[in-house]
């Protein structure tokens, strides 16, 4: 079997990741040896047993990178370290600590009024398909999805719009792993630093208000910690969740005409795309605490795991394909499992945005359409995200909603 590394990057990972993880598959069985930027080694997960062995196990594969054995191999300037660090954030936390954070988010977010949250996402959405209806065409990417994730997301966290936009523009910065990772790191962590403080003088009814007054007796740098980790989580998960969302509609004749009007099309087209072109693709890490064999590999104590979100979806175990629609099977890995998984209020927030998303401007724009070829549409250079870098559309001009 070959054991050549698979690099976790280029172009062939953003066009064509089904394709790819097929051949990783043949090559290498479930568990494959991969390259991160910089040469730096790990091993990606791609089956579907394994992912869920990995992810339900903590006591063997941990989180904490404190157990990482390649530390000394991170070139400088690395631009994963945004993602993957020595922060003790929820994201890099074991056991009780872990456990200690992950209720206080979880109540924060379970605080997150659903009835006023679809209000306010409607509010938004339709506003924001005023600034371009009245033309002919746009780009969906620009004007609409990442913005919506961006504005509702920051309505939950209480940030102003302009607040809001730009922590959602700097989070994207600094997953997409490239040379500006680091300073969007730094910009992000200034910004925090700011919200903490200020909720912690004057309390609001927000998620990171609620977060500082729960039990968990959150310090201000843990707070910041954390906050990073779930406006990243949400703002990156839920603006490409909608934006796959609309392309598939756009695109695949099951959706592109029943999902007009009718929710439970939107509820089915939001499920397939989190089994073929899931949000969050790759997942990083784990950390072995001792030897193990997994998919046939061994793995080393401290070796980098990472879960293969979308190429497990795509395990042949489970996966169908695109014809055969998934409608209400959600026994897909998107939101991962285990005590690391997205927490389920979490899941809930983003499919309400999601859908409101979708409905909203399916309803004001009847006609729209894609304006590119399907297989012209570019992808992120994202090692963990599967998200569109535009979407371009044309449509017949529409009034305002004040206008109606």
């Amino acid at each position: 079997m070959n054991t050549n590394p698979v690099p976790l990057y280029g172009d062939r990972f953003q066009t064509d990741p089904a394709g790819l993880y097929r051949e990783m598959r043949e090559t290498h069985g479930p568990v494959v040896p991969v390259l991160l930027a910089g040469n730096v080694p790990a091993w990606l997960v791609i089956g579907y047993r394994e992912v869920h062995q990995v992810a339900t196990n903590s006591d063997v594969f941990a989180r904490s990178t404190r157990h990482w054995n390649a530390w000394d191999r991170v070139p400088e300037g690395w631009p994963m370290t945004p993602i993957i660090n020595q922060i003790p954030s929820i994201l890099y936390s074991d056991g009780e600590e872990h456990r200690r954070r992950a209720r206080a988010i979880s109540a924060a977010l379970e605080g997150v009024d659903r009835h006023e949250l679809r209000t306010v996402t409607t509010r938004i959405a339709d506003r924001l398909v005023d600034g371009f209806c009245t033309s002919t065409g746009a780009d969906l990417r620009q004007v609409y999805t990442s913005r919506l994730a961006g504005l509702v997301v920051g309505w939950t966290f209480g940030l102003d719009d302009a607040e809001g936009e730009r922590l959602s523009s700097l989070i994207t910065a600094l997953v997409d792993g490239d040379e500006d990772s680091a300073k969007a790191q730094g910009e992000t962590f200034a910004l925090l630093s700011e919200l903490a403080a200020s909720r912690a003088d004057r309390p609001g009814h927000d998620v990171p208000s609620r977060m500082f007054a729960h039990p968990a007796g959150y310090t201000p740098q843990e707070i910041v910690e954390d906050l990073l980790v779930v406006l990243a989580a949400a703002t990156q998960n839920v603006g490409e969740w909608l934006g796959n969302s609309l392309r598939l509609v756009l695109t695949d004749d099951r959706f592109a005409a029943s999902v007009f009007g009718a929710r439970s099309s939107v509820r089915e087209a939001l499920n397939e795309v989190l089994w073929e072109d899931t949000p969050c693709q790759v997942q990083p890490a784990r950390f072995p605490t001792q030897d193990v064999e997994l998919g046939g590999k061994l793995l080393r104590r401290g070796d980098m795991v990472m879960l293969g979100l979308a190429g497990a979806n795509h395990d042949r175990q489970v996966h169908q394909g695109a014809a055969a629609s998934h409608g209400g099977n959600h026994a897909h890995l998107s939101f991962s499992r285990g005590e690391h998984g997205c927490p389920y209020p979490a899941q809930e927030i983003a499919e309400i945005i999601t859908a409101v998303g979708v409905e909203v401007l399916m309803d004001r724009l009847p006609d729209i359409e894609l304006a590119v070829a399907p297989d012209e549409v570019r992808w992120r250079h994202s090692p963990w995200m599967r998200g569109v870098v535009s979407l371009p559309v044309r449509f017949s001009p529409a009034p305002r909603m004040g206008e109606v």
